[in-house]
């Protein structure tokens, strides 16, 4: 994680970090950058993001069958940019993938630079890039990065960095420990528990009380 100022937009500091070979990133068309693309594909990385609306192509080929529509795949096509696009990504061709959202009937246009994924792994692989916005909405809502106790830089960054610290102890509680936390939960409990003496791995793992049988022998039991 890196903090800047409001001025800075993100794609700028993506394409200024670099990727491991076989790597795939994963972005929203916000970060759509052709040349930063072609660096990523250069490089031996992949990518997936969705197409801007107004991206001029040529199509090289396309694929379409009953079997893709099933699985909500409209069509698989590989292609080549035209104009500026063209020059900024070297003129490779690149692949994209029509999905259809079943739920909404909306269509969706997934730009890919790998050649062997299935269409519907591609749309996977995307989706999966809603974890940011979760991972923000528990940072948010469980860590109340909503207002900051200082506003000099430093305090507000050593609160982000509290925040970032604590969901990560969080997620590794929540992924290490038997019983099947919710996170707003677990959060919960942790802060009704704070001070309180008991084994923490013991509680996390089966945090519930259980009832005792009740004695057979009743009254008798006391003997």
């Amino acid at each position: 994680m890196e903090i800047t100022d409001g001025k800075v937009h993100e794609s700028k500091k993506a394409n200024s970090y670099s990727f491991p070979k076989g790597s795939v990133v994963v972005m929203d068309r916000g970060y759509v950058d052709f040349k930063w693309m072609n660096i990523l594909n250069s490089s031996g990385s992949f990518f997936v993001t969705r197409s801007n609306v107004n991206m001029k192509y040529s199509v090289i080929k396309s694929y379409r069958s009953d079997l893709m529509l099933e699985s909500g795949i409209l069509k698989d096509q590989v292609v080549t940019l035209t104009g500026e696009s063209a020059k900024r990504y070297g003129g490779k061709k690149i692949r994209l993938v029509h999905v259809l959202d079943s739920t909404t009937g909306d269509e969706y246009e997934f730009l890919t630079n790998n050649m062997q994924w299935k269409p519907a792994m591609v749309a996977m692989i995307y989706k999966q890039r809603w974890q940011i916005d979760i991972f923000f909405k528990h940072l948010i809502q469980r860590l109340k990065v909503t207002s900051f106790v200082g506003t000099s830089q430093n305090a507000v960054q050593i609160q982000i960095w509290t925040a970032l610290i604590g969901i990560l102890l969080l997620k590794y509680i929540q992924k290490k420990v038997i019983y099947k936390w919710n996170l707003s939960n677990l959060v919960s409990f942790i802060r009704m528990n704070i001070f309180v003496k008991i084994d923490f791995w013991l509680w996390a793992n089966d945090p519930f009380i259980k009832k005792k049988s009740p004695d057979k022998n009743g009254q008798f039991g006391v003997f």
